[in-house]
């Protein structure tokens, strides 16, 4: 049997990656059955009810507004002395769609759905893949492999090539099935207007970004446990990244009014990933007109750099775990 498929095999085998694939399935229903059940479809009857009671309300409130009128022409003191001041409702102020029950409307809300499948693969990704090489070293696997495979780089590269082809199938696989769910939901409670060729392109171009994203934080994973040769290394630095650098820099940047501190926060450069493009705006900043009120700067990031970010920290993690597995003793 080769390598690369014993490797795949004990892979596929791992009760601890079953488990957690059979956990994140578990979130992923719940999202989809949520979705479903908090959603309805909207026809003739649902839009005459919302035109009702959006014209009762407007009646409400005209009524409320003219008792107001008349407690200000008995005393204008109280209202600053000009009753014409005083608010008068439209029923443009009170428009039907305010009042429509939510409906799954697939071409605005299927985005998000993409990035939550992500979010939730990418996580167990990332554990999986650190636990996969991690446990190895701990258990002394991988020096009893070394002993009838002596080429180290050969040994690890197959084992991270048997992990992300073996995951991005699943991703693949998965993110297949989470897009025929919400066809079917938008079907049966929500609405597919708008779902043109160009629309599915883009469709399909977000799910790719994402199955790129769920191989990125895997081999991050695996990278930091062979680094650290242990699983704890690897989701230590995970947390300490969350708590420590994420919030903490955060925090004291804020705290000294450094424009777009939020910059620093890994799911902003996600969403900017996911999402193509996210703008940031410094409030401290803000170049105020007697027109247009305050308008603060803005930082752009686009897909390409927040993909740049994540290629220089593959390069690196699993550079260095590369490195580290040739140069340091296998004890």
């Amino acid at each position: 049997m080769s390598l690369y498929r014993a490797e795949t095999r004990r892979l596929v085998k791992r009760r601890f990656a079953r488990w957690l694939l059979i956990g994140g399935l578990l979130v992923l229903t719940a999202v989809a059955l949520g979705t479903a059940f908090t959603n309805r479809q909207v026809g003739p009857e649902q839009i005459a009810e919302a035109k009702a009671t959006a014209e009762a309300n407007y009646q409400e409130n005209l009524r409320y507004a003219e008792q107001e009128r008349q407690r200000c022409e008995q005393d204008p003191s109280q209202y600053g002395g000009d009753c014409a001041q005083l608010w008068t409702p439209t029923r443009e102020d009170f428009s039907y769609t305010q009042f429509m029950p939510s409906t799954f409307d697939f071409k605005e809300k299927f985005r998000d759905m993409i990035t939550t499948l992500a979010a939730i693969l990418g996580l167990a990704a990332f554990v999986v893949g650190a636990s996969y090489v991690g446990a190895e070293w701990t258990s002394g696997g991988m020096m009893n492999l070394l002993l009838w495979r002596p080429q180290r780089l050969r040994v690890l590269g197959t084992k991270l090539a048997a992990f992300l082809v073996t995951l991005g199938g699943l991703a693949v696989v998965l993110s297949a099935v989470w897009t025929g769910i919400f066809v079917l939901i938008a079907n049966l409670r929500g609405s597919m207007s708008g779902m043109t060729a160009g629309a599915w392109q883009s469709t399909v171009l977000t799910e790719l970004r994402a199955v790129v994203l769920i191989l990125v934080a895997g081999a991050l994973g695996f990278g930091l446990a062979a680094l650290g040769r242990h699983t704890a290394l690897a989701l230590g630095a995970a947390v300490g990244v969350i708590i420590v650098f994420q919030f903490g820099l955060v925090t004291v940047l804020s705290m000294a009014q450094v424009p777009y501190a939020e910059a620093w926060l890994l799911p902003i450069w996600v969403m900017a990933w996911m999402n193509k493009e996210i703008k940031l705006q410094n409030y401290n900043g803000c170049d105020f007109s007697a027109t247009a009120g305050c308008q603060p700067p803005e930082l752009t990031l686009t897909w390409p750099m927040a993909g740049g970010l994540m290629a220089v920290a593959l390069v690196l993690v699993v550079g260095a775990a590369m490195w580290t597995m040739r140069s340091r003793d296998i004890t």
